[in-house]
């Protein structure tokens, strides 16, 4: 179904990747405390099509069998942009700003383009007055002017981006207008571990999302910009790890549903959807590995790529990733991203190839195009990374359920970033945010 276009290795683990929004880069966060933006490889801009072809419309993306080793990832910038692991990374709406968070209790704010830090601030403590960290989860940017931020402790602190700081020139709108948050609620009593806005109202003014989903502990939440923690699920008797929330899904004539539904996906290998609006239970479950493996991350396949049908593919503890069909509720393929470590990235950029990111790797991967049979025979098993479309049976389907400042570009791994990372990998469930943190005494103010 998707082909190995490129791997590009890092120099230590991977613990967030965010994908730029109208340029074909990612920018990875690690646990030494490193960020960088990466260069993806250009878009192919023709599709292969005769020269005489009169179709008057733009060409389709190429697109390939496989890389052909000319495929690289190249670096923009890279910096050792925290102290202690980076832990959540978020683009702006529009692109032009690259939020980032770490264990050394700081949110910054940078240039996308350069990486230089344009705005920061001290996420509030565990406890007032302490200097104890409340390590970030989850960091993103819901409008030009609101970007949230979840932590450890389960706390969703908002802050106003509208105005840039008096000490930032006025072309930049990444920092930060105050060193508190605009509202602090607290959706979860366990970590928050993912979120996803809902689309805006058909009234709605600005065009932007003011409900957002979460998942924290064995629950789900929904909160309103305006009116804070709105519903909370009933427990699931199980860890909820990552979210989507789809539309245009295929309506039977006899259901009242919308067509919409969120997918959630758990520490058992199961997948549960949920009804637009019916936010105290799920209402489906789709196993995706009868294993029991944690199902840490999920996209949304493109429209127009890998078939007809709504398609997620699912980044699971073990390494893979695994392609389900909405409607049918059936797994279509799989790819492995690494045979050890566990994806903790997945995502598609504005070519529809998708980026997976997990351990020490990442890896961009582009729809497969079968060539004429002798020749797909002769490459068959040549590339282990190669993506197979696994006949899997149809999965079990069940009803309802309980440069910047301090930045001195050194690739060398700190000691207690390595002991972090270590301690990571024990974590059967992967609680992100967990385990000691470098201390900061959150005495800065404003701007480098």
């Amino acid at each position: 179904m998707l082909d190995t276009v490129c791997t590009y290795p890092l120099n230590s683990e991977l613990f967030t990747q965010a994908i730029h929004p109208t340029e074909s880069l990612v920018a990875v966060g690690l646990s030494s405390g490193h960020v960088a933006t990466l260069r993806l490889p250009p878009i192919d801009s023709t599709n292969g099509a005769d020269e005489d072809d009169d179709d008057d419309g733009p060409p389709a993306p190429k697109r390939r069998r496989g890389s052909d080793g000319t495929d690289v990832i190249d670096t923009v910038w890279r910096t050792h942009r925290h102290k202690g692991s980076c832990r959540a990374l978020s683009y702006s709406l529009d692109g032009r700003s690259l939020y980032s968070a770490g264990t050394d209790g700081i949110v910054k704010a940078a240039d996308a383009e350069t990486g230089k830090v344009t705005g920061k601030v001290a996420i509030p403590p565990l406890r007032a007055g302490r200097d104890e960290v409340d390590a970030p989860t989850v960091l993103h940017a819901l409008s030009p002017q609101t970007l949230l931020l979840a932590t450890d402790s389960g706390a969703l602190h908002l802050y106003d981006l509208r105005d840039p700081a008096p000490s930032v020139p006025s072309s930049t709108k990444a920092a930060f207008t105050t060193t508190k948050p605009a509202q602090t609620h607290y959706p979860h009593q366990d970590y928050i571990s993912s979120l996803t806005p809902l689309p805006p109202s058909t009234t709605s003014t600005s065009g932007y999302s003011k409900q957002w989903l979460t998942t924290g502990g064995t629950t789900l939440a929904l909160t309103d910009l305006r009116r804070g923690v709105l519903v909370k699920s009933e427990d699931q008797e199980e860890l909820l790890l990552s979210s989507l929330y789809i539309t245009g899904l295929p309506v039977k004539r006899s259901s009242d549903s919308s067509g919409e539904k969120a997918v959630v996906g758990g520490a058992d290998g199961v997948l549960t959807l949920w009804e637009k609006g019916r936010w105290d239970d799920q209402e489906q479950r789709i196993t995706v590995l009868k294993e029991k493996e944690t199902l840490d991350c999920l996209a949304v396949f493109p429209d127009g790529v890998g078939g007809l049908g709504k398609k997620v593919a699912v980044g699971l503890g073990d390494g893979k990733v695994r392609f389900v069909r909405l409607g049918q509720n059936q797994i279509v393929g799989e790819v492995v991203h690494d045979e050890v470590e566990g994806v903790v990235g997945l995502g598609f950029d504005v070519g529809g190839r998708m980026i997976s990111g997990g351990g020490s790797t990442v890896k961009v991967w582009q729809e497969h195009v079968a060539e004429d049979e002798e020749e797909v025979e002769g490459e068959e098993g040549e590339d282990e990374d190669e993506g197979v479309a696994v006949d899997v049976p149809k999965a079990a389907v069940e009803k309802g359920g309980a440069g910047s400042d301090e930045d001195d570009g050194d690739d060398d791994e700190q000691d207690s970033s390595e002991e972090e990372a270590e301690k990571k990998k024990k974590r059967k469930k992967r609680r992100r945010g967990k385990g000691p943190a470098p201390q900061s005494s959150f005495s800065f103010a404003g701007l480098d």
